[in-house]
């Protein structure tokens, strides 16, 4: 059931990613594209790595709140926005509103990575606390920007923001050409819906898969329903992959364009968060390793294929960082 506190329904369209990249020209960072020899051998293909965990604010989210922000009328934005996160949408849009001159209101958990909540504050957004398992952030949110009479912008299920993460894909592939196959995390469904839309208009005989943790597989469920499928919140080190549902805006793209989704453990994102510093000497936080994962321990079979794989995210508290580097 579509939310009352959103637009109403809107499915964007690639029209709607070319829109998006045209806005956030300049404010967002083209990331490069990363290859490993290594990886390539292990796995037997060309893997192409799409490093969002070195955008502006550590992740692939600030395309998507920058583009939402942007595409404010002005009488809106004056009011300010409102976003709840468990952390990288937080940042993406306390930063994308910085930039823009808009003030932001975020609700996050009270449990959220320590770098997410100090990176939030520090591009000056007023965070307010929640605790995941008892309180419901939706209503929390949409509570305040009635009060404010501010914009509510969603980590995922908003057509602004979907359009704005499938630039990630956009230029991945206008870099690198045909691609046979694009992995993609899996959350709340807003990455995965943009870059599906950007994948099929721009390399239409690819295979698309979604990744998510194996506690939190509502995504996987509900594609294989043909329906939203709601689950209890899931208790993964993928924290920004914590999700109960997929979203109104994107769940429709992802039943027409997604082929498969599939799922990853944390002990293999522990692995894959381990190869990306040791041999590629790059922070990958583990929910940015959730594609990367699917491909490297032979989850999603691309042997002898051109694969483009979303890393989605590097920000993760340094100690929480040495702790998962010296697990075995």
């Amino acid at each position: 059931m579509l939310d009352p506190s959103l637009p109403p329904l809107r499915i964007p369209t690639f029209d709607d990613v070319l829109a998006a990249r045209a806005r956030i020209s300049g404010a967002a960072h083209k990331t490069p594209v990363l290859t490993s020899r290594t990886a390539d051998a292990r796995v037997g293909a060309s893997l192409f790595f799409k490093a969002e965990n070195l955008q502006r604010g550590g992740a692939f989210k600030f395309r998507g709140a920058y583009n939402a922000i942007a595409a404010l009328e002005a009488g809106v934005r004056q009011n300010g926005v409102v976003a709840y996160s468990s952390g990288n949408h937080a940042q993406a849009v306390a930063y994308a509103a910085r930039l823009q001159g808009v003030s932001a209101t975020i609700v996050m958990p009270k449990d959220a990575p320590e770098i997410k909540i100090a990176a939030t504050k520090g591009y000056g957004a007023e965070i307010v606390f929640y605790d995941r398992y008892t309180e419901n952030r939706a209503e929390i949110s949409h509570r305040l920007a009635a009060q404010q009479r501010a914009a509510l912008i969603p980590p995922y299920d908003h057509p602004d923001v979907i359009a704005g993460q499938g630039t990630a894909a956009l230029e991945l592939i206008e870099e690198v050409g045909a691609i046979d196959m694009l992995v993609v995390p899996l959350g709340g469904g807003g990455l995965l819906a943009g870059c599906a839309l950007a994948a099929r208009a721009t390399a239409p005989a690819c295979t698309i898969v979604g990744v998510e943790p194996e506690a939190g597989n509502d995504g996987q469920q509900s594609l294989r329903k043909g329906e939203v499928v709601r689950i209890p919140v899931p208790k993964s080190i993928a924290d920004g992959a914590l999700t109960t549902h997929l979203g109104a805006h994107n769940f429709p793209i992802l039943k027409d364009k997604v082929d498969d989704i599939v799922t990853v453990s944390d002990a293999q994102l522990l692995e894959t968060v381990r190869f990306f510093a040791e041999r590629m000497k790059l922070v990958v936080e583990p929910t940015g390793c959730l594609a990367a994962a699917a491909v490297m321990h032979g989850t999603v079979a691309c042997a002898g294929k051109r694969v483009g794989i979303v890393l989605s995210g590097g920000n993760v508290d340094l100690k929480v960082l040495a702790a998962l580097l010296g697990e075995r």
